[in-house]
């Protein structure tokens, strides 16, 4: 293990809901729950304000309505979310050329590999930078740890929330970790934490007091090792730049159980769309085609096809989504249904392994014979989901506080604009539309030279003064520092 504090753990405050409520300005300060709203629904993220009443990630949005019922209850806006990540981990990555990313709001950087940080001081100066800039190029706050290890920075950023800065100084991990709950270690799940406490061990230094030859007799020998590694303190995982993705998959839980077999046709070629957008964003392409399919008794399965070559064609996943669908049994109702590509490259083969049947021309009718059209649909209501971003042509862009018995509320605001006026229209109105989100904060025409980055090497960048950052930015006083 290093000997300075120069491994950084990022995490974002309640990420999906302080994108929300930076987004709109009637819900700053209020309860936010994101997730899916329907009855199936789960909990994305919270607002510290929604917290407050028992509300958690993961919590059933039944629950969570029952815990705190004038909360707002909003759609995720992934579009949003990844391009706030992307500013993100952009100032991550002038730090450093190791950052790895553990999801869109959290990520590992290891600042001595940038150069950035050798010792507590310049460690403690960089996580204070970050935090100024985070705030000035999203608007969003985060917290930070910063230790020897992997393990110590995340347990560091942990006790940083919300919107803090913690440094665990090297020869102080014993007396830190001591105290916590075994739960705080790393691959110590509920099933884990359970074992280890009929045991009589539920703090870090039971972990370590008990051995490590009676922790590789309770959890075996792989998980025992490192737990008493850990226990100690000792982690040595590197910080990884590039972390392979293994698979790409996307999935829908329905409100009502679906059984006609047309629709969940239709639900699995839309998703095998979907899935392949993502494959193609990533630049990827895969071999194995998994189809998952969650029955209305709540029994899973999963098929899967392994083809001849890796692709990112859609017609491709589509075809194979179907084929497996075929030997799936769905009579008596489908409640999930998810696609999925594995088996990744990063390049398609081509015409020679193609696995799509090619579609037949459609033949001349003869004359005598009457060609059949089919029958127009009719049109399908559009759907407002609160959250949504929205546009009318006369009071400009807004969102969607909720819509129901054919109509549909709106919040006229944007992330500049004081709390807005609410107004309602038909769902239909022709003047509404669907919209992009708006930026966070207005991107400047030029943007600022940096203060913090003076042309005397490495260590000028260390004396950088700190009075350049917000009067409430501290880096002294322990080692906390919160705004």
């Amino acid at each position: 293990m290093r000997n300075a504090p120069t491994i950084l753990h990022l995490d974002m405050d309640a990420f999906y809901a302080s994108v929300e409520q930076a987004s709109k300005p009637s819900l700053r300060g209020k309860a936010v729950v994101v997730g899916g709203l329907g009855p199936r629904g789960v909990v994305a993220t919270a607002s510290y304000e929604a917290r407050a009443f028992g509300v958690h990630s993961a919590m059933p949005m039944g629950q969570a309505r029952r815990l705190a019922p004038n909360a707002a209850y909003l759609v995720p806006r992934f579009t949003l979310y990844r391009a706030v990540s992307e500013q993100v981990m952009a100032l991550l990555g002038e730090l450093s050329p190791l950052v790895e990313p553990l999801s869109l709001d959290e990520a590992f950087v290891d600042l001595e590999a940038g150069g950035t940080a050798w010792d507590e001081e310049s460690a403690r100066l960089t996580g204070i930078r970050l935090r100024a800039d985070i705030r000035a190029v999203t608007g969003l706050t985060g917290s930070v740890g910063l230790a020897a290890s992997k393990m110590l920075a995340k347990i560091a950023s942990e006790q940083a929330k919300p919107d803090g800065l913690v440094v665990i100084d090297p020869g102080t991990e014993r007396d830190l970790l001591g105290p916590l709950p075994v739960r705080t270690l790393p691959g110590v799940g509920p099933a884990t934490g359970d074992h280890l406490r009929r045991a009589g061990i539920t703090t870090v230094q039971e972990l370590a007091e008990a051995g490590e030859d009676e922790l590789v007799r309770l959890l075996g020998k792989a998980h025992g090792h490192a737990l008493y590694a850990m226990a100690l303190a000792q982690d040595e995982r590197p910080v990884v730049a590039e972390r392979e993705a293994k698979s790409v998959s996307v999935e829908d839980t329905y409100d009502v159980d679906i059984h006609d077999r047309l629709r969940i046709g239709l639900e699995v070629q839309r998703l095998a769309d979907r899935c392949v957008g993502r494959l193609r964003g990533a630049g990827l392409s895969g071999r194995t085609i998994v189809l998952k399919v969650r029955r209305y008794d709540f029994s899973t399965l999963t098929r899967s096809e392994t083809l001849r070559g890796p692709t990112d064609d859609p017609a491709v996943v589509r075809e194979a989504a179907a084929r497996l669908l075929d030997s799936v049994d769905t009579t008596g109702g489908v409640r999930l249904l998810g696609v999925g590509v594995s088996g990744l490259a990063d390049y398609t083969q081509e015409d020679l392994f193609a696995q799509a049947m090619p579609v037949p021309p459609a033949a001349e009718p003869e004359q005598g014979e009457v060609e059949t059209v089919a029958e127009r649909p009719e049109p399908v209501e559009r759907q407002w989901r609160a959250g949504q971003d929205i546009r009318h042509t006369e009071y400009g862009h807004g969102w969607v506080q909720g819509s129901g018995l054919g109509r549909v509320t709106v919040r006229f605001e944007t992330p500049q604009s004081p709390p807005g006026r609410v107004r309602t229209f038909f769902v239909g109105d022709p003047a509404l539309e669907a919209a992009d989100p708006l930026p966070l904060v207005p991107v400047p025409s030029h943007p600022p030279a940096r203060p913090d980055q003076p042309s005397g090497g490495r260590h000028a960048q260390a004396s950088s003064d700190p009075a350049s950052l917000p009067k409430s930015w501290s880096g002294t006083g322990g080692a906390t520092s919160r705004p």
